[in-house]
């Protein structure tokens, strides 16, 4: 009986994993409003991932975590964290900081799903994307514009801003591709830290040539605090955490549909924290995302086992 039990609550916390994130991914946007202007972007990313590298490896002592056995994985995890960390959360940080409006960042980094289902098709009929699912996808980018749309005339559209957010694109897609194909099953704190100790190296040097610039300002206030405090500990320990499992355990195409969720969810966070309204597009844009999503998530079909090792 406790068997049985026990695998139910495996399951149930299995199916949760997607909500989680997504509500933990959206809070992003939450805590860029208040750190930002009191931090440079690249400074503050290169302090958050420090921080959280180090929660980690701390966790790993007390637990005892096994590090990655093989030079190769490291690498691997290294590429991966460059990508997902430091990559993606930079160019969508130096992007809004240089004036690119929520809402067209939002929309350039949404458009992940569309991007990685083109490159999926392109792999052989094994990973081919199912016409239901370009339905789904096309429902989301629908319902994802609809959300967006009030916000793409905020903010200065420009090729370097509008750049940064094509960089955070391209990085979280390459990212997400990369580690479904090379990164090997391993304890997802000690992954962590070694993608966040990656990031670290490659953010770090861009962030002291930074700080000789007009963006490199810091200005020590209590929203800074939270954010930082907010960043390491609920998006680095718990997103990056989950994202890893979401991508070890999923298809690429289903992972990368949740993000899609991200910026309605983000606008229902807004909407409770600082009154910003939601009008009927946006209702509509939050229905016509979330059946997207069902649509690429239902028409998934479960990868088959891989044979243990002899």
């Amino acid at each position: 009986m406790s068997g049985a039990a026990s695998a139910g609550e495996h399951d149930a916390l299995l199916r949760a994993m997607p909500v989680v994130f997504v509500l933990i991914w959206s809070t992003g946007f939450v805590v860029a409003r208040y750190g930002m202007p009191h931090a440079p972007p690249l400074g503050f990313l290169a302090l958050r991932f420090g921080l959280s590298a180090l929660c980690f490896a701390l966790w790993i002592a007390w637990a005892r975590v096994a590090w990655p056995t093989s030079r190769s994985q490291w690498l691997h995890l290294g590429v991966t964290g460059v990508l997902l960390h430091a990559g993606y959360l930079g160019g969508v940080w130096l992007a809004v900081k240089l004036g690119l409006g929520a809402g067209l960042a939002a929309l350039i980094v949404g458009l992940q799903p569309v991007l990685t289902a083109m490159w999926m098709s392109g792999q052989g009929s094994a990973h081919r994307v199912s016409a239901r699912q370009w339905a789904g996808l096309a429902l989301g980018l629908a319902g994802l514009l609809l959300v967006v749309w009030h916000k793409l005339g905020v903010g200065e559209a420009a090729w370097v801003n509008v750049g940064c957010a094509v960089l955070a694109l391209l990085s979280i897609t390459a990212g997400t591709l990369y580690q479904k194909r090379w990164v090997q099953p391993c304890d997802v704190r000690s992954a962590n830290c070694v993608q966040l100790l990656a990031a670290l190296a490659a953010t770090l040097p861009l962030a002291v040539v930074e700080a000789f610039t007009p963006l490199g300002g810091w200005r020590w206030h209590p929203e800074l605090a939270w954010a930082m405090a907010w960043s390491v500990l609920v998006l680095t320990l718990g997103g990056s955490s989950l994202l890893y499992l979401l991508i070890q355990r999923g298809a690429a195409t289903k992972v990368t549909s949740l993000m899609y969720l991200v910026p309605p969810c983000t606008a229902l966070l807004a909407w409770l924290l600082f009154g910003e309204s939601l009008g009927p597009g946006v209702l509509l844009g939050l229905v016509l995302t979330a059946v997207g999503v069902a649509l690429v998530v239902r028409a998934s079909a479960p990868a088959p086992a891989k044979p243990a090792a002899g």
